[in-house]
């Protein structure tokens, strides 16, 4: 992992000419009604899907990955995403590989510690950035994707298959599992703000920290994602791990417009602390 503190947000040679209106610059279809979010607990796993799992090295920690078939969980051929319908969570992304490398790094060199903290992980797919805090003693560890398929048939086994793998101790990481779309999966995470659970209580908590990697592929979704963070993130100390790319080819998401959304809210202040192979990573905490 490199660092570079000046990193140009906007400097790539495959940049395009922007208009400056970052996520309003989408061209993307309108996308069919998202599912209904819903809590899935850890005992639903899947029993009629074939699930394998190997080892991945990452600079010298070894977590174990999940593999199953997208055409036996969702009836789909194997695709990357079809958008609307299943966004790319059967599929180990590079960027959650260089996000967790990114996030032992931290830790190596005493800029982060997640022991007892409230971690959430978006998008999480595999979840292998959420288990990496689960090992590093996180207090609860929250993972939501957009199909719940992906947390019966993947998540949920894949974090099983790992905490079992490092003999986690009587006082592990709680995990829970969340599925549905940024617009509305607030209602449910149960340190947002705004969820249902806070608001019968009238209590405002939020999450330390925040996880995620390859989620900002989309224009039409990055609006959301940027309110759920704001609705997630715990005041005035929490921060955002992300891990992307400068611009997703197919599908006209990236980092340069997600960044420019931010910096005209002016909400959260950007760190860009580095490289892991092509991936860019930030942090981001409330300004």
């Amino acid at each position: 992992m490199t660092t570079n503190g000046s990193f140009q947000l906007f400097s790539s040679s495959d940049d395009k000419p922007s208009l400056g209106l970052g996520f309003l610059e989408s061209s993307e279809p309108p996308l069919p009604p998202p599912p209904p979010s819903i809590e899935v607990l850890s005992s639903e796993v899947s029993p009629s899907v074939k699930y394998t799992v190997e080892p991945v090295n990452l600079d010298g920690l070894t977590l174990l990955k999940g593999r199953v078939s997208t055409k036996e969980v969702l009836g789909l051929p194997n695709s990357d995403l079809v958008p609307g319908i299943y966004e790319g969570g059967l599929k180990l992304w590079e960027g959650s590989l260089d996000l967790v490398k990114a996030l032992r790094s931290e830790i190596q060199n005493g800029h982060l510690s997640l022991k007892g903290k409230r971690v959430l992980e978006l998008g999480c797919g595999h979840g292998l950035p959420g288990i990496f805090a689960c090992l590093e003693g996180a207090a609860e560890t929250h993972f939501q994707d957009f199909n719940a398929e992906v947390l019966r048939c993947l998540t949920i086994p894949n974090v099983n298959a790992n905490l079992a793998e490092k003999s986690q101790p009587d006082n592990a990481s709680e995990a829970r599992f969340f599925a549905g779309d940024w617009g509305e999966i607030h209602q449910l995470l149960p340190h947002a703000h705004e969820s249902e659970m806070n608001s019968e209580h009238g209590q405002a908590t939020g999450y330390d920290v925040i996880l995620m990697a390859e989620t900002i592929y989309s224009i039409s979704a990055q609006r959301n994602l940027y309110g759920l963070i704001k609705k997630c993130m715990i005041h005035p100390h929490g921060v955002v791990y992300m891990a992307g790319k400068k611009h997703y080819f197919g599908v006209g998401g990236g980092t340069r417009q997600f960044l420019s959304m931010l910096e005209k809210e002016g909400k959260l202040i950007l760190c860009s602390f580095g490289h892991v192979n092509r991936t860019v990573i930030y942090s981001c905490h409330v300004g």
